[in-house]
């Protein structure tokens, strides 16, 4: 009989900009001699003297809320926390718009170029960390991602205990979720259709790509309208690889608009534009909640500017696509 595992304690620290403290158990085996010893060599990345200033500043605590000594012994399995130093980060200019609000579940319409969750160069700056200093939720999780660069609905849920059974309508395909991209019309490409392919995603490696071998990811493609060599479609994905939609979509010859990856890669924006965004939206989301039983059905009130104003998209007026609505 499997054993389940025991929760790890609370965190003493509290957020900061919304963002949890820094998390880590001490691993069961090692030779290091101290705490501090172990933090140096594990965040690398931190810069030359940065963990022992945290040490010697009383910003690395133990789950009593204490400040750990720089000397402390190593003990295996102890939990420690502590806040990183939040990158310099430039606003997103366009509101997170809260769809519905629940005493369980938050549903959110994301901007673009806001990631949902904290990683990397963007922490603070998350639709995540927004939603919990905006709301006033601290327990906010999400239950799952969009891409940075994708707009559209997400759903968080409020109580930590419930996070699991929301998560698994996802896991278990139980979420019904359509989206809506633009991209050029090819008259000669017959849709609508069922695409079917084996997608994988390397570490490190910023595209995706198709490869031989058994699908593992299938998205139904269809047309909603088209006009001037632009078409709006309609995108239903089975499954949930890493850049399904926009693999399958730059495979069958029209790659979405504003898109940085496919075809090709192309150099990043510099910080602070928010000029001509992907043009892929999240449009609905639909599902049972597991909780209380309603039956949901959410839908995205924001326009993908390349349809509703192609000229302004193209010439780099990203105002209209973020902040302008649609009945």
């Amino acid at each position: 009989m499997r054993r389940r595992r025991t929760p790890p304690p609370p965190s003493p620290l509290p957020q900061r900009e919304g963002v949890d403290a820094v998390r880590v158990r001490l691993p069961f085996d090692g030779a290091w001699r101290t705490v501090r010893e172990h933090l140096v060599e594990r965040l690398t990345g931190a810069g030359p003297g940065v963990v022992a200033g945290m040490f010697d500043a009383g910003l690395v605590v133990g789950a009593d809320g204490r400040a750990v000594a720089p000397d402390a012994a190593y003990v295996p399995g102890m939990f420690v926390w502590f806040h990183r130093e939040l990158p310099a980060e430039v606003r997103v200019p366009f509101a997170v718009d809260v769809v519905y609000r629940d005493e369980h579940i938050v549903v959110a319409d994301k901007p673009h170029f806001l990631a949902t969750t904290p990683r990397g160069g963007h922490v603070a700056e998350t639709a995540l960390a927004r939603l919990r200093r905006e709301l006033e939720i601290p327990t906010l999780s999400a239950a799952h991602r969009l891409d940075r660069l994708t707009a559209g609905l997400v759903l968080f849920t409020v109580r930590p205990d419930e996070r699991g059974a929301y998560q698994s309508l996802f896991r278990d395909r139980r979420v019904g979720k359509e989206y809506e991209a633009v991209a050029p019309y090819d008259p000669a490409l017959a849709l609508p259709r069922t695409v079917r392919s084996r997608i994988v995603k390397e570490r490190g490696v910023l595209t995706a790509r198709e490869v031989e071998g058994a699908p593992n990811a299938v998205t139904h493609v269809e047309i909603a309208e088209h006009r001037d060599g632009l078409a709006r479609y309609r995108l239903v994905p089975a499954t949930g690889q890493t850049h399904q939609l926009r693999v399958h979509m730059n495979a069958l010859g029209v790659p979405i608009l504003g898109d940085p990856l496919y075809p090709e890669v192309t150099d990043p924006a510099p910080a602070g534009d928010f000029r001509r965004p992907l043009q892929l939206l999240a449009r609905t989301l639909e599902f049972t909640d597991p909780v209380t039983g309603t039956a949901h059905r959410f839908l995205s009130a924001r326009p993908l500017q390349a349809w509703s104003a192609y000229t302004e998209w193209a010439t780099g007026h990203p105002s209209a696509s973020a902040t302008t609505r649609t009945p």
